[in-house]
């Protein structure tokens, strides 16, 4: 079974967490080592017990703790060319340089790297098979393109951006330019914009949907579970919300709490 958790959702930094029994993967990693190292204990595992790091792209809030981390953890870090020509990754040990759109195994979960329209050199997210579930963890994007939108389809659990409220984006603190590179199609995905895709998907409607990359600036949990609510009860959902500063504890397809004991 495939389990998903989270150290952290948003601006601030990113952090998220897939395992199997035999597997543990990080996905990003926008936190200092030290304060990732602080934190994993509370999901039950230490930096050892990472096996790799998947890299989606190289803004700070998620790739300025990678280097080190990958280093503490002895894991190689999975990004794709684009993302390494960054140079965020140079003093990486091991880098495993994945194809847009290519599917790959890290121990003996099928990963598949899926592009998305977001304002980076070569930007990826992922979906991830193990024993015929499949999860998925969808950010950063500026527009749900029809190639998204199927390419997630059919998931058991999914991470989805909510990133903000176009209103409160409007009348918020933010200069005049960063609202339009937000609101852009290569910036984030605003709330109806992820309802939309949500409702989109009739033949594969996700058990379990989180709410993540949530903005402390322009979005608020109470705006977002207002759209999230009324859906989830329509199709008998489980609805989670990830937060900057706690992220959220293990889910599993089945919305069941989880323990994870690695060894």
């Amino acid at each position: 079974m495939l389990r998903l958790a989270s150290l952290g959702s948003g601006s601030k930094g990113n952090a998220t967490l897939i395992a199997s029994q035999d597997t543990v993967l990080l996905i990003d990693c926008g936190f200092p080592v030290r304060e990732m190292m602080a934190r994993l204990p509370r999901l039950g595992l230490e930096v050892t017990d990472i096996d790799a790091v998947l890299v989606t792209h190289e803004h700070s809030d998620h790739i300025a703790g990678v280097a080190a981390l990958s280093k503490a953890a002895s894991a190689p870090v999975y990004a794709t060319y684009g993302t390494r020509q960054s140079g965020k990754l140079d003093s990486v040990r091991t880098v495993v340089e994945i194809e847009s759109d290519s599917s790959f195994a890290v121990g003996d979960i099928d990963v598949r790297a899926i592009t998305v329209p977001h304002d980076a050199r070569q930007p990826v997210q992922y979906r991830f098979f193990h024993n015929s579930v499949a999860v998925g963890v969808l950010t950063d994007l500026g527009c749900v393109s029809p190639h998204v939108q199927e390419a997630f389809s059919g998931c058991d659990l999914l991470l989805l951006e909510f990133n903000h409220d176009l209103e409160m984006l409007r009348r918020g603190p933010y200069p005049a330019a960063l609202k339009r590179r937000v609101a852009g199609d290569f910036g984030h995905l605003n709330n109806e914009q992820a309802m939309t895709m949500l409702v989109s998907m009739t033949d594969g409607t996700p058990k379990v949907v989180v709410a993540g990359h949530i903005s402390e600036q322009n979005n608020s949990l109470e705006a977002v579970s207002a759209l999230l609510d009324e859906w989830s009860r329509q199709v008998n959902a489980q609805v989670f919300y990830a937060t900057q500063s706690q992220g959220f504890d293990w889910i599993s397809p089945d919305a069941a709490a989880l323990s994870v004991n690695v060894a």
